[in-house]
């Protein structure tokens, strides 16, 4: 059988704020994208998390986000795409320092909350992103939800790309992720999310929450480490990929 990336967003605690188990996640997965400080994470939080990847051979990257502490990332705000391919650069820039300082490196960028949302449906703002990524290290792979405009500016801008689905949140028709204001926005059976992956592998293709399949391609699998049950949820998928045949290592090895 084929091998698969398991990815989780971590590093967003903040100060005294903690968001998340990382340790027990990063025991699960195969590859951590790494909160920059811009909606959640700090320098200590950002180090300590590089050091606890690299022990446990989980490959990281950046996830950068609009400057929104308050909302989590997860609200739009209305930056120009000049203006968010330097915050990218500004926060790539950020958590490579921190990754070398841990011992670390960096292999990837992933967007996240709002930034990835919008950049999903708009060109520009892709382009923006991966522009950013290119200009800091072109030997960064963008880290993309499969079959939007994020994997489509990758491949433009000439960036290696891995394809990602997500575990625990609900699609459109459309193939993009639904508001989190809709009922079936997130997950949380890990029965169910564990079926549903094994299903969109099997199938290659999105399913929405209609049942509407969308084709495409799939490099790895994203399970949000800030959901209450995030850990039993990594654990069933990965014990249920292993059961399924699936060989579970980063899509860039660390």
């Amino acid at each position: 059988m084929a091998s698969i990336d398991l990815n989780c967003d971590c590093g967003e605690s903040f100060g005294a704020y903690k968001i998340g188990d990382d340790a027990a996640m990063l025991d699960l997965v195969t590859t951590a994208n790494v909160a920059c400080g811009f909606h959640g994470g700090d320098p200590l939080i950002m180090a300590e998390t590089f050091r606890l990847a690299k022990g446990k051979g989980v490959a990281v990257g950046a996830h950068p986000s609009f400057p929104d502490l308050w909302g989590f990332g997860r609200r739009r705000l209305p930056f120009s795409p000049a203006e968010i391919e330097r915050l990218v650069a500004y926060q790539v820039g950020a958590a490579a320092a921190l990754a070398a300082y841990s011992g670390h490196r960096l292999t990837h960028v992933k967007p996240h909350g709002a930034l990835s949302n919008v950049a999903a449906e708009d060109i520009e703002v892709a382009r923006a992103i991966a522009r950013s990524i290119k200009a800091v290290d072109p030997g960064l792979v963008f880290l993309a939800i499969a079959g939007t405009k994020l994997e489509s500016a990758a491949n433009a801008e000439g960036l290696k790309v891995a394809r990602e689905i997500y575990a625990d949140r609900g699609y459109g028709d459309d193939g993009l992720l639904i508001s989190r204001s809709e009922e079936g926005a997130v997950l949380h059976d890990p029965e169910k999310i564990a079926a549903r992956v094994l299903a969109m592998l099997k199938e290659g293709a999105v399913i929405a929450n209609s049942g509407r399949r969308i084709p495409i391609a799939v490099d790895s699998i994203c399970v949000h480490g800030d959901t209450p049950n995030a850990v039993a949820i990594a654990h069933m998928l990965r014990d249920r990929l292993i059961g399924a045949g699936y060989t579970l290592k980063p899509f860039v090895a660390s």
